[in-house]
């Protein structure tokens, strides 16, 4: 028998490897610090918008005013869809909204001009376009499955306010819209992710953008990336009250099972972009007459304190699926919701991989059968 070689050292989720440079995501998960460009999360969750956010991560500087203009005036001009992917959307409209983000992405490939051109230029107004198309997928299937025409966009709103807009058929009050522009700042990049090493793999091989990102989907959809707004939203429901958090939590921790909302492969401290999503959620849970799902969040916060000593911190994800919850979204459009804000940190990261591309060709060790001998069908 071989023996493995002692100085092979297996990391299991490549955790802990580093395969590449990066000058977009800076993030520090022991103090919980989260940068884009060099510009803390939380000035520009306080101070910047999506768009002016988008171009930073895009072109890896903030705007003047002119470029801000004509960058939204890009990304507002791109809010179209070719007819066929509406008769697609019509076609598969019964399967969940993820699988039908990830078909349209890839449907969108055999309408875009510039899909074979995989130059930074082209593959950054590739990026632009999708970050446009998007949330028109998400929304209009969301119209097609129950039955109704989907809505226009609308050209005085915002990305966020549109999105809010195309979704449920009318404008959003000022609170509703910011407070969804700040998440989608918020879900904007964070580095070598699942779903974002997805489509750095898809673009080591020399593949298009579309590729890129529609494998990028495909690696959201899985729960273990993409699901937690979903699942924090049933647990709130299933706690029902305040004053049951302690008790939910007690037992969950004694049975070993996970409490939706906390923990994150990166970070021990608390996950810096949560206080943002915490405030809003507080503002607008009042707003809406529904203040018991904040107050039970925050019941289920003060029961999970004794375990942040290691590191089971709340995570963004926590808060985010109350703040869909109460503008009226369906559970199952909770991480498309997270792909909307996510494709232009979907598109640096393959910019990235593009300026010095080389095959992710990682390795796996055999541990199966020694060499043995073929037999015959007939003798065995």
């Amino acid at each position: 028998m071989s023996e493995t070689p002692e100085r092979i050292e297996i990391y299991r989720g490549l955790k802990g490897v580093y395969f590449d440079r990066s000058r977009v995501c800076y993030i520090d998960g022991r103090e919980g610090e989260l940068r884009y460009r060099g510009y803390s999360i939380h000035d520009l969750a306080q101070r910047s918008n999506f768009e002016e956010t988008m171009y930073l991560l895009l072109k890896g500087e903030l705007p003047t005013r002119l470029q801000l203009a004509d960058f939204t005036e890009e990304l507002m001009s791109a809010r179209k869809l070719p007819e066929p992917l509406y008769e697609l959307i019509r076609t598969v409209k019964n399967a969940h909204p993820m699988d039908v983000l990830r078909t349209g992405v890839s449907a969108l490939s055999a309408f875009d001009p510039e899909t074979a051109d995989k130059s930074p230029d082209a593959t950054l107004r590739k990026g632009v376009r999708l970050t446009a198309q998007v949330p028109l997928i998400v929304a209009a299937h969301e119209h097609i499955r129950n039955g109704r025409e989907p809505v226009a966009p609308n050209p005085r709103l915002g990305h966020a306010a549109n999105f809010l807009y195309m979704l449920k058929g009318k404008e959003p009050s000022a609170d509703a819209a910011r407070l969804m522009d700040i998440d989608m700042v918020l879900h904007a990049e964070h580095g070598s992710n699942a779903s974002s090493f997805a489509a750095r793999v898809v673009a080591g091989t020399d593949a298009d953008l579309h590729g890129a990102i529609t494998a990028a989907v495909a690696a959201l959809s899985g729960p273990a990336h993409g699901g937690a707004a979903e699942n924090v939203m049933r647990m709130a429901q299933e706690i029902g009250d305040a004053s049951k958090a302690a008790e939910y939590v007690k037992t969950k921790r004694a049975n070993k099972q996970p409490v939706m909302g906390f923990g994150h492969r990166v970070y021990r401290a608390e996950d810096p972009r949560a206080r943002h999503m915490r405030a809003g959620v507080e503002k607008l849970s009042r707003e809406m007459g529904q203040p018991h799902w904040y107050q039970i969040l925050e019941a289920v916060v003060e029961a999970m304190k004794p375990y942040a000593r290691h590191g089971v911190n709340v995570n963004v994800d926590f808060y985010a699926g109350v703040v869909y919850f109460l503008n009226g979204i369906a559970e199952d459009l909770f991480v498309p919701i997270f792909a909307v804000g996510r494709v232009p940190g979907w598109t640096v990261q393959v910019l990235e991989q593009l300026e010095n591309n080389i095959l992710l060709r990682p390795l796996t060790l055999y541990n199966g059968p020694e060499p043995r001998d073929y037999v015959p069908i007939e003798k065995r």
